[in-house]
C-alpha cells in the first residue's frame, strides 16, 4: 500500500515537505521531499487557496512517483486529495506511459497496474490569478532551450529562467543568454536511495519532466508569470520500442500528447490563467541545430548530456562522449557546424570512436530499439550524417565508413 500522506508548507521558511508513506510485507517507510523556493519572491496573496492547493496536490503526486516505482504498489491511498474520475485518468496515464521505460527495462506487467481512487465529484471552475504578461522557461542549459530564448529574444517577450536545482551548465548558460535565472531546490529523502539499493526493489527512468514542470507551475504561480514554455521539439513523440501492446517513449513528458494533457488539466483543474506549451514543437532536429549554430557565444559553455545532472556531480566535462545523447548531439552539431569547432566542444572526434558502433546503429535505425535518451528520430540521425558527408570533412572515419556502407 502506498500513501500519499500530504504536505507541510511553511511560507515563511520557504519550505514545503511532501510526505509518504510505503507498506509492505510486514515493513513500513516514511518519506519525505523537500521543496525549497524563495519565501521574500513568493506572493501568497496573488494566489487563492483554491488554486494553490491543487497545485501544491499536483506536485505531490508527481513527486511520489519516485517513492511508488520502489514496489509498485497495487493499491493507492490519498486521505489529503480527491480526485475527479477525469483527473484520476490523467495521474493513470502519467503513471503509465511516463514510467513506460521503468516497465520495459524491469519487465513489469503495467496493464491494469495503476488505478487512482477518484470521486464522482463535479469540477467548479477554477479561478484566474492576476495577468502579468511575463513568462517562464524551463532552462537545461541545452541547444534546445537556449534556441528557445534566443528566439524569443527576438520577439520582445518578457521572461525568465526556471530551473529545478541548478548545475554550472545551467548557470553559465544563463549567464551568456543574460536572463534572470530562478531557481527551486529539491531534496530527495535519503532513504528512497538507500531502498533502490536493495535487490527487491525496482530502479529506473521516471518522467523528469512532469516534476520539472509541476513544480515551474508553482513557480510561476508564487513569482507572478503567466506561461511556462518548454523546447520540447517534434521528434519527442517518437517512441523507442514496442512493449505489451504499447508504444514505449523515453521521452514520453515531452511529447505532445502529454504537453496538451498537462495544459488541460492546469485550466480545468487549477486555473485557466497560466499557459503550458513548448515554443519548438514545429521544428525537428536539424532545424533546431542549425539555429543553435547561429550563436557561437554558447559553443563552450553549452551541453545536452546527462552526466551534467546526476546526484553525485563530479562531471569533468561538459559531454561524456560515452551516452547516446553525446553521440546524437556530435552528429548534429557535425551537419552545420565547422569541425574544428565541433572537435573544440567535445575535445574528441566521436566518428573515430569504434565504441561508439552500436549506439549509432541504434541511432540509424538498425537495432530493435533506439536508444533510451532524449535523441531524434532515425531519419534526423541518418540526415545529420548525409548533411557531414557532403561536406567532406568525416569521410576516413571509422563511424562515417559505416554509416555509408549501411545506408548508400
Amino acid at each position: 500500500m502506498f500513501t500519499f500522506n500530504g504536505y507541510e508548507l511553511k511560507k515563511e521558511e520557504g519550505i514545503i515537505l511532501f510526505k509518504y508513506e510505503l507498506a509492505r510485507e510486514g515493513e513500513q517507510f516514511s518519506f519525505a521531499e523537500k521543496i525549497t523556493f524563495d519565501p521574500a519572491r513568493a506572493d501568497f496573496n496573488r494566489v487563492p487557496e483554491s488554486v494553490l492547493s491543487p497545485a501544491l496536490n499536483t506536485l505531490s503526486l508527481i513527486l511520489g512517483i519516485s517513492y511508488w516505482k520502489l514496489f509498485c504498489s497495487k493499491e493507492l491511498r490519498l486521505p489529503y486529495i480527491v480526485l475527479s474520475v477525469e483527473q484520476a485518468k490523467f495521474w493513470n496515464t502519467v503513471y503509465t506511459k511516463g514510467l513506460g521505460e521503468f516497465y520495459y527495462k524491469n519487465q513489469i506487467d503495467f496493464r491494469g497496474l495503476v488505478n487512482f481512487p477518484s470521486s464522482k465529484l463535479k469540477n467548479i471552475a477554477p479561478k484566474a490569478v492576476q495577468k502579468t504578461g511575463k513568462s517562464l522557461v524551463l532552462w537545461g542549459g541545452g541547444k534546445d532551450s537556449i534556441v528557445t530564448v534566443e528566439l524569443l529574444k527576438k520577439s520582445g517577450k518578457a521572461f525568465n529562467l526556471f530551473c529545478l536545482n541548478d548545475y554550472k551548465v545551467q548557470r553559465d548558460t544563463a549567464k551568456i543568454a543574460g536572463k534572470e535565472l530562478i531557481v527551486v531546490k529539491r531534496e530527495i529523502d535519503p532513504l528512497l536511495l538507500e531502498l533502490n539499493k536493495r535487490s527487491d526493489a525496482y530502479n529506473g527512468h521516471i518522467p523528469i519532466s512532469v516534476v520539472y514542470s509541476s513544480t515551474a507551475l508553482l513557480a510561476s504561480l508564487l513569482y507572478g508569470y503567466d506561461s511556462i514554455i518548454t523546447s520540447c521539439e517534434k521528434s519527442a513523440n517518437y517512441g523507442n520500442v514496442e512493449y505489451l501492446g504499447e508504444i514505449i517513449n523515453h521521452q514520453w513528458s515531452k511529447s505532445e500528447e502529454f504537453e496538451v494533457m498537462f495544459c488541460n488539466y492546469i485550466k480545468t483543474y487549477i486555473t485557466p490563467g497560466i499557459d503550458y506549451f513548448s515554443y519548438l514543437r514545429r521544428y525537428n532536429e536539424i532545424k533546431i541545430v542549425e539555429l543553435f549554430s547561429r550563436y557561437p557565444r554558447y559553443f563552450s559553455s553549452f551541453s545536452s548530456c546527462n552526466k551534467n545532472f546526476t546526484v553525485i556531480k563530479n562531471t569533468k566535462s561538459l559531454w561524456c562522449g560515452e551516452c547516446a545523447k553525446c553521440a546524437f548531439v556530435f552528429a548534429l552539431l557535425t551537419s552545420c557546424v565547422p569541425k574544428e569547432k565541433v572537435l573544440e566542444i567535445f575535445r574528441k572526434n566521436l566518428f573515430t570512436d569504434p565504441s561508439l558502433l552500436t549506439v549509432y546503429r541504434k541511432l540509424w535505425g538498425l537495432e530493435t530499439e533506439k536508444p533510451f535518451d532524449c535523441v531524434g528520430t532515425p531519419k534526423e540521425t541518418r540526415q545529420a550524417f548525409s548533411l557531414a558527408r557532403e561536406k567532406g570533412d568525416y569521410e576516413d572515419d571509422i563511424i562515417m565508413k559505416q554509416f555509408v556502407k549501411n545506408h548508400l
